[in-house]
């Protein structure tokens, strides 16, 4: 069926309200296209679109659907699915807590038992309710960082981890048996399941934890300031009663704390962003304050900015915030005693090598995934079930980390407590965030990364991206900046080339491509799981921070002119 031909059924039905309707009419062709060339789909972080009429998009139709194919996916699965019920949570956007009420009610009436908060909470509290009220499964409603158009739905399991592979193959089984979006029926159950509000004591059991994770909590903390901006988002609330409880003297950025869907005291929301630290430098450099932390609308990420020597601040990447953060813990529990013989540290392909390098500085093992972060909390339940490594840190580069997994989850909560326990402990050893960073640089090498994303629209948009990626595929770079292609890995085809030999990939089939060069440098190329982008990572490893940066630029020039990769689309 051609996009057209879907947007006319819309039309037609008597099941589409006539306020959709309107909005279907004044569609352009290429608007149109967009909305309808294919069904939403479950991407590397659950299903994300933009709010509106349409089966590639976020609304009523296409979150009832998904909800009805979840009920029955745990059905399946748990013979007391009713009864231990879903945790539902949601952030700051647009529809979201009508999409909650949705999700509820389509569980109710197939005889669920539905949890739901009194208002928005981040992820991470999310995938700690699910665990909290041992309930079969959660639902969250956000779309991260994405745009204020956009929404969204992230399904968990039973330990609170989203859904890999393996699992939410079995879900999109079900779900493309299933009617489309439009013509879905809820099955009923005989008896109607009970709806539940989350009380107070979910929110202070999940504090209480975090309160836990700290390894240095009596540092002095008198002349210490942090400036916090939740970016309209979820995290406002448990933010500042951690850092109250926790003794730090915390500064809001007040424009940005009211949850807010048009974001309208921000740029951006995306902690990738340097536009998202504007106001909060603005407001540090009056109060002379020593940390920026800043978490994304659903709470998960955080992104932090630090106070250099010369007053000015500077804004860490993921990569680097992560780095700096692992080194620490380590180091810390290393002097206590408390850092595991049988470690383990997680991060992903496209995660900078730098951090790998630290962990194996302390003997701790790393194990590398595909994007998101729900490969990391599922090998944290296998190995708590199989004996395996202890878990240590898990991190992305794309401002996510996990210190303690009783959440499965990155939890920007537990990050902003330890980046300011450990931004406060160098600060009082006579270093600035900056400064020490410098000094594992020093004893490491010198490791830039970036993202840079592409953005491809509609069908044609789709296309062109995976024929690119397919293209590549076929035409390996092999040198690039002077420097050769030590190993090349194609993780679509599960396989991994260095010189003459082939060796297999243990991770699952994903379409992402990786080069690895003789110097420790990589290109890595992927469709987003989330977005209608490409993004491509590169990371240039030298011997100076000014050499390492030139030569960052020079990797990404050289592979777009050698792909004629359009940076305009």
């Amino acid at each position: 069926m051609t996009a057209f031909e879907r947007y006319q059924q819309w039309l037609d039905s008597p099941r589409v309200g006539e306020q959709d309707k309107e909005i279907l009419r004044k569609m352009s062709n290429e608007d149109i296209d967009d909305a309808f060339y294919k069904d939403i789909e479950f991407g590397t972080a659950g299903m994300r679109g933009i709010i509106g009429p349409g089966t590639n998009r976020i609304n009523f139709y296409t979150v009832r659907k998904a909800t009805i194919g979840f009920a029955q996916y745990l059905l399946a699965k748990f013979k007391n699915a009713r009864e231990r019920g879903v945790v539902i949570s949601h952030d700051n956007r647009h529809m979201s807590r009508e999409f909650v009420f949705e999700c509820a009610q389509v569980l109710n009436l197939m005889g669920f038992r539905a949890f739901i908060f009194d208002s928005l909470r981040p992820t991470p509290e999310l995938s700690f309710g699910v665990r909290f009220k041992r309930a079969c499964g959660g639902i969250m409603i956000t779309a991260s960082h994405n745009p204020k158009e956009y929404n969204g739905y992230k399904v968990y399991d039973e330990n609170g981890c989203q859904l890999v592979p393996k699992k939410i193959e079995k879900l999109l089984k079900i779900i493309n048996n299933m009617p489309s979006a439009i013509d879905c029926d809820i099955p009923l159950y005989k008896n109607a399941g009970e709806f539940d509000i989350l009380t107070y004591k979910l929110d202070e059991t999940y504090l209480d934890l975090i309160k836990n994770i700290q390894i240095n909590s009596n540092l002095n903390k008198k002349d210490f300031k942090v400036v916090y901006s939740p970016e309209h988002g979820t995290s406002f609330v448990n933010a500042i009663r951690i850092f109250k409880e926790c003794g730090y003297h915390v500064y809001p950025v007040l424009s940005q704390c009211a949850p807010d869907p048009n974001f309208t005291g921000t740029l951006t929301p995306n902690p990738e962003d340097p536009n998202a630290y504007i106001e909060a430098i603005n407001y540090a450099k009056k109060i002379n304050a020593d940390l920026i932390c800043i978490t994304d609308p659903d709470g998960d990420r955080v992104g932090i900015a630090a106070r250099k020597r010369d007053g000015e601040y500077r804004i860490f990447t993921g990569n680097e915030s992560g780095a700096l953060l692992m080194n620490y813990i380590f180091k810390e529990r290393e002097r206590l005693g408390l850092l595991s013989k049988n470690g383990v540290m997680y991060n992903t392909i496209v995660t900078s090598s730098l951090g790998d390098k630290i962990a194996t500085s302390y003997g701790v093992k790393t194990e590398s995934f595909l994007t998101g972060f729900k490969y990391i909390g599922d090998r944290i339940q296998y190995y708590e079930e199989n004996r395996g490594p202890d878990f240590e840190f898990g991190y992305e580069e794309s401002y996510g980390c996990l210190i303690s997994p009783f959440v499965r989850d990155k939890d920007g909560i537990q990050a902003i407590l330890l980046y300011t326990e450990m931004t406060l402990f160098y600060k009082l050893n006579g270093l600035t965030l900056d400064e020490q960073y410098d000094r594992l640089e020093q004893r490491f090498g010198y490791h830039t990364t970036i993202t840079h994303s592409i953005t491809f629209k509609g069908s044609k948009g789709h296309n062109d991206m995976i024929n690119l990626i397919d293209y590549i595929r076929r035409n390996p770079v092999e040198y690039l900046c002077n420097h050769k292609v030590v190993k090349y890995n194609d993780y679509l085809n599960q396989v991994s080339y260095t010189d003459n030999k082939v060796d297999k990939i243990n991770l699952e089939s994903s379409n992402v491509l990786k080069f690895i060069f003789d110097d420790g440098s990589s290109i890595a190329i992927r469709p987003s799981g989330t977005e209608p982008k490409c993004k491509i990572y590169v990371e240039a490893v030298s011997t100076s921070r000014e050499k390492a940066d030139m030569y960052e630029k020079a990797l990404f020039r050289d592979f777009t002119l050698k792909y004629n990769i359009n940076l305009n689309e």
